[in-house]
C-alpha cells in the first residue's frame, strides 16, 4: 500500500510538473528569444535548443530603450493602473460591505443588478463609454483611463462574499466599544481582509496592465501612452525585428511575475475564501 501511495504521489508531481512546463514554455521561449540575435530566434523551433540562447546578449534590451522612452511608458502604466486599483479597493469594498452587513430597502434588487451586470463583456459597452468620454472632453486624459474602471461589479461581489464570513459578533463588539459603521469598517474589517484585497489587487493589475484596446481608443498622444501601446510601435516600423519585440514583452511581463511571486499565497487564499456561496 505504501509503495502504491509513493508511486501515485510521484506520478502526480511529475504530471503536474510537465503540465506546468507546457504552460510556462511560451514565457521561457520569449525570455530566451529576447537574448538572442535576430537570426537565431526562429532556429531550432522543433527542438529544446530553442529555449537556450547560445549567443546571449542584452543588445535587444539596449535597442528597446534607445528606440522608445520605455521608462516613461512604464511609469504611465504604473500610475494609472495603481490609481484604478486603489480606488477600486476603496469604493468597491465599501459597496460590498454594505451589501453583506447592512439591511436597506432595495438591497436584493441591487445585488441582483450587480450580478447581472457581471455577464456583460467590456467590449459590449466600449463604444458608449468612448462616446461618454468624448462628450465630457476627457479624451487623451488620465480621467478617461481611470474613471470608467473604478466601480466594478465583480469586485463588489468578491468583497461581499468575503465579508459575509466575518462574524456579526465581531462587528457588534466594535459597536459596543463605541465604533461607528465607518470606523468599524476601516479599523476592524479592513485589517482582517487582506486576502480578498490582495486577490482584487492582482486581478486588477493584470487586467489593466495588459489592457490594449481601451488605451488605444482614448490615448491620442505620446504623453500618456501606456507600455502596451509603446510595444505596438515595434510592429509599425519596418523592418520588423522580433528581438526588440521579445525584449519589450519581457520587460512588460516583469511586474506581473514579481507580483505573482510575492502575492500568490494571498491570491489562492482569497479565491478559496470568496468561493461561490451565500
Amino acid at each position: 500500500m505504501t509503495k502504491k501511495k509513493t508511486f501515485g504521489n510521484a506520478a502526480f508531481y511529475i504530471g503536474n510538473t510537465l503540465i506546468a512546463l507546457i504552460f510556462v514554455s511560451p514565457l521561457i521561449w520569449m525570455i530566451s528569444s529576447s537574448l538572442k540575435p535576430e537570426a537565431q530566434i526562429f532556429k531550432g523551433l522543433n527542438s529544446l535548443s530553442t529555449f537556450i540562447p547560445t549567443e546571449a546578449s542584452l543588445n535587444n534590451y539596449v535597442e528597446v530603450f534607445q528606440r522608445i522612452n520605455m521608462w516613461k511608458f512604464i511609469g504611465n502604466s504604473l500610475f494609472y493602473v495603481l490609481v484604478i486599483i486603489l480606488l477600486d479597493l476603496l469604493v468597491n469594498s465599501i459597496c460590498g460591505y454594505a451589501l453583506a452587513k447592512f439591511e436597506f430597502k432595495g438591497k436584493n434588487l441591487l445585488l441582483t443588478l450587480v450580478i447581472s451586470l457581471m455577464v456583460f463583456p467590456a467590449e459590449a459597452i466600449m463604444l458608449p463609454m468612448y462616446r461618454e468620454m468624448a462628450d465630457l472632453g476627457w479624451i487623451n486624459s488620465w480621467a478617461s483611463l481611470i474613471v470608467p474602471f473604478v466601480a466594478k461589479c465583480f469586485s463588489i461581489y468578491m468583497f461581499r462574499q468575503f465579508f459575509l464570513d466575518i462574524p456579526d459578533e465581531l462587528l457588534e463588539a466594535a459597536s459596543i466599544d463605541g465604533c461607528g459603521p465607518v470606523r468599524t469598517f476601516f479599523q476592524v474589517v479592513m485589517p482582517i481582509s487582506g486576502t480578498v484585497y490582495a486577490t482584487i489587487f492582482i486581478l486588477d493589475f493584470v487586467a489593466h496592465w495588459n489592457d490594449f484596446m481601451w488605451p488605444l481608443l482614448v490615448v491620442t498622444g505620446e504623453e500618456k501612452r501606456t507600455i502596451q501601446l509603446a510595444i505596438q510601435t515595434f510592429f509599425g516600423s519596418k523592418p520588423i525585428n522580433y528581438g526588440p519585440i521579445m525584449a519589450s514583452l519581457t520587460i512588460s511581463a516583469i511586474p506581473m511575475l514579481l507580483m505573482f511571486i510575492f502575492l500568490q499565497k494571498y491570491y489562492v487564499e482569497g479565491i478559496a475564501s470568496t468561493g461561490i456561496k451565500g
